[in-house]
Order: structure tokens, then sequence, then C-alpha cells
């Protein structure tokens, strides 16, 4: 990199002296993944206010030779904002978050990378719309981030993941060049779909700036409830009756097993059990219908009382306010947070098809037992698109040191990728690669697709400033 200092100079006289940031204590928090796992280093941080000040902050970063990282919420899984050199420049954007465009006729809207999830959400509501994306970090999360890294989240089974709900993305690229593709059009087949390689990029192609996602009418009748079952099998067997009985009315089919329930019981206040005892497994169902006529809560009544004559049903709580409402989903959002303030972790992101679910559960708990009886074995996961976080959890005075953790790790992806790859599934569902997985996605994917995924960065980016070190 030539001369630091100069670029520095350069980036304040473009964006303004407090909008660059360089003391250590200041970059303290950005330089750290919200796991807690990546401690990294950077030359500094820069906050642009608007797109043009992005790409001109790419061009100086590129002339001098250094690596631009860019992060939102910094709330990212697998350290894909985390910056790990002297020479890299953190790209913040924070600023860019305006809501450029709002539409109830198109039911769409066009936001700016920065904007925080909630506000996206709250926004669409003002207007009588739904924005369905929702994720336990939706109060600090960015859509830039959510989109770059293909957030899936509680909806997807209705929805969709993030890639299903943009219709057009602005992009920042390598050079400086900035792409405009935000038409607010539900048909265009004017040549490739360009914009969906940066959905999921994680940052490595270029930088999203500004987007056009869908929204949709919200839902005029809603009905929740949480179950107890014996095991994984009767928790799936329920999901094929209540989508039977519900079709696309199922917006949700969250599952946790009773280790990772008691984990947030103990540790996440004012969590309570809406149960008198406690189950192995735990099912969360939301249904919802374009039309308040429509009686959900009964329906889901009869499709619970069906499972309790069939035997998938051990317990049954239908919320019957929206506190009730929202307690039982403050226990599936509060997941992350108690894991991480109980111990340390290693997490998985398995995707698999459905019919293979409990096989690949049956084969982690074996293979991770096997190799580490003091671990809590954990899960808890979106079950209806076939998405279930198997967690390794230990006490956070477990290992010696750091290193020795990721050894530790080291032999549980093994395990968890054994079993995912025998059940022909996927080692990431919605948190991405960034740099936990790199080794991981090289070993478990086609090895024809790996080859075109490197292809393509080496078209793009071919100088590799774009968040270097992550998903390749």
């Amino acid at each position: 990199m030539r001369d630091p200092q100069a670029l520095v100079t350069s980036l304040r006289a473009l964006v303004g002296e407090r909008h660059v940031v360089t003391a250590v204590t200041d970059l303290e928090p950005l330089v750290h993944d919200w796991r807690g796992r990546y401690q990294g280093t950077a030359l500094c941080a820069v906050y642009p206010a608007d797109t043009d000040e992005v790409s001109r902050v790419v061009r100086l970063c590129r002339e001098a030779g250094a690596k631009v990282v860019p992060q939102g919420g910094n709330t990212g899984m697998c350290g894909a904002a985390t910056p790990f050199g002297e020479d890299e420049v953190v790209l913040r954007l924070d600023r860019l978050n305006r809501v450029r465009h709002i539409s109830a006729l198109d039911n769409t809207m066009v936001v700016e990378a920065g904007c925080i999830l909630a506000d996206l959400q709250n926004k669409a509501q003002e207007v009588g719309r739904l924005f369905p994306l929702s994720l336990g970090a939706e109060g600090s999360c960015q859509i830039g981030g959510n989109i770059a890294t293909n957030a899936g989240g509680t909806a997807v089974l209705r929805y969709g993941p993030m890639r299903d709900l943009v219709m057009g993305l602005e992009v920042v690229l390598p050079d400086g060049s900035v792409m405009n593709d935000l038409k607010r059009l539900r048909k265009d087949n004017s040549g490739y779909a360009v914009r969906h390689l940066f959905v999921g990029s994680e940052g490595t192609l270029g930088i999203i700036t500004a987007a056009t996602l869908k929204l949709f009418p919200p839902p005029q009748a809603s009905a929740t409830a949480m179950t107890g079952a014996a095991d994984l099998g009767q928790a799936l067997a329920l999901l094929a009756l209540v989508r039977t009985k519900l079709g696309d009315r199922i917006s949700a089919y969250e599952v946790m097993s009773h280790s990772q329930m008691q984990l947030v019981l103990d540790h996440i206040p004012n969590c309570t059990l809406p149960f008198d005892r406690s189950h192995p497994w735990y099912v969360l169902i939301e249904a919802e219908d374009s039309f308040a006529t429509v009686d959900l809560a009964s329906l889901l009544e009869e499709c619970l009382a069906d499972g309790f004559e069939q035997g998938l049903v051990a317990d049954a709580v239908i919320p019957k306010s929206e506190a009730q409402r929202a307690a039982l989903w403050r226990l599936r959002h509060s997941v992350s947070e108690a894991n991480k303030v109980s111990g340390i972790s290693a997490s998985y992101d398995t995707v698999v098809p459905l019919d293979r679910l409990a096989d690949f559960a049956a084969d982690t708990v074996a293979g991770v037992a096997k190799a580490f009886p003091q671990a809590r074995i954990l899960f808890v996961g979106h079950v209806g698109d076939g998405n279930l976080h198997a967690i390794a959890h230990f006490d956070k005075d477990a290992f010696p040191s750091k290193a020795e953790f990721e050894e530790a790790a080291a032999v549980v992806n093994g395990i968890v990728d054994d079993a995912t790859l025998k059940c022909d599934g996927s080692i990431s569902a919605e948190h991405g690669i960034g740099k936990s997985n790199r080794k991981r996605l090289a070993q478990s994917i086609d090895p024809v697709r790996y080859g075109l995924m490197l292809k393509i960065k080496a078209t793009i980016d071919p100088e590799n400033i774009m968040n270097p070190g992550k998903v390749l």
C-alpha cells in the first residue's frame, strides 16, 4: 500500500474530518465480529454520505493500493464484515439511510443500504404495506448487509429469502463505477440478471448502496401457536399436517430443542416457558391470511387437535393477546444472545431436504457427543424451509486458549459437514460464508461451480480490493 497517511488525508478531504475514524478506541467495535470470534485491524473507517462519495472513496482506495471492507450493522455470523489488515479501509454505510421512494400501488420501496431493517418495516407499515424480512438483529442490522448476505429470517416459508425480495440494486464496483439497476419493474427480461451476482456476495464484488425492494399487503388475519413435541420427527410430521390444512398461509415454522430453550430461559430476562413441563422439542407456528374474515385461530386449533390425536403434539398454547404472542417470539429471537452470553459455540447454518432433516440431526448428535462429551448440542431453525442450525455449545472456560477452541471447532466442522453432505444438503442456508466457512465451501460444493465463482471474482475485481479473504 502506498502512503497510508496520504490516503487518510484524502478521505478526510472528501467526506469530512469527523467521518474518517483512525483512533484505536473508535475502531475497536468495527474490527470485531458480533460473535466475538475475530479481532481484526484496519487503517481507518470512513463514513460516506451518498453513492457518489462511496464511488470516490473506492477510487481513492484503489489508487492507493488499499483494500475495502464494506460494513453495515456488523451483525453477521461468519466474520464477513471484519477487516484483517493495516491496508484495509472499513467503509461504513450508516449515513446512506434514506428511503428514496415508496409506493403502495407498485408494492415497492427504493431504499439506501444503511437503512435499519426495523425502520424499513415501519416505513412500509406507514403506507399500509409489509416488508416481511424479520430476524433477531432487525433493530440494528442494515438492509445492505441483509442483501449482501442473502438473509433469510423467520418468514422465508411464505415470502422467500432476501434474494426473492430484491427487484433492483445500485452497486459501486471495484473501479468506482456505479451500476444503476433500480428499476421498479416486475418483468424485465433485458439480458442477464446481473444484480443477482451481488445478492449473497458479501461485499466481495462491489458495494450495494441502494435497492428496490418488494412490499406486500399486510396480513389481515394471523394466528400463532407453540407446541411441545417428543422428537424432531414428530415436529416434521406436524409440519406436513399443517401444510395440508393451511397451505401457503404458513409464514413461519420454527423449532428449538429443549437444550436451546433452556439456555434462553437461564440467561435472558423476562423469558418464561409457556408450558407446565418441559418437552424435548418446541415448535413455533405462525399463519397469515390476506382476508380478515378467515378464522385462522380456529383453523390452527383444528390442526393441533388433529396433531394431538395422531400423537404429534404433546402440549400446545395459542396466545390470546399480542403481548402473549410477542413473548413466544421473544423466546425464539433471544437464541443468539443467550448463546453468546452463556458460553462459546461452534454454530452451523445447515439446510437439507426435509425428509433427511431428522437423519442430519441424529448423525450430528452422535458425532459431536462422541468427540466432545462435554458439549451441549443445541438445535434451532426455520425448519419449514429445511434450515436447522446445529450448535456445539461449550462453557466459556472449556478451552484454555482461542487456538484450542478453533481446533475443536474444526473437528465439529467435519462432523457437521459430513452429516450435511450425506443428506444432500448445503453448509450455508442464510448466514453466508465470510471468513469462517471459506475452506468448508471449497470442499463442499461442485468444483465446476466453485471455478465459475473464482472467474466471476477475477473478472469483476481483478485487483482483489473488495473484502479480501472472504467467501473464496
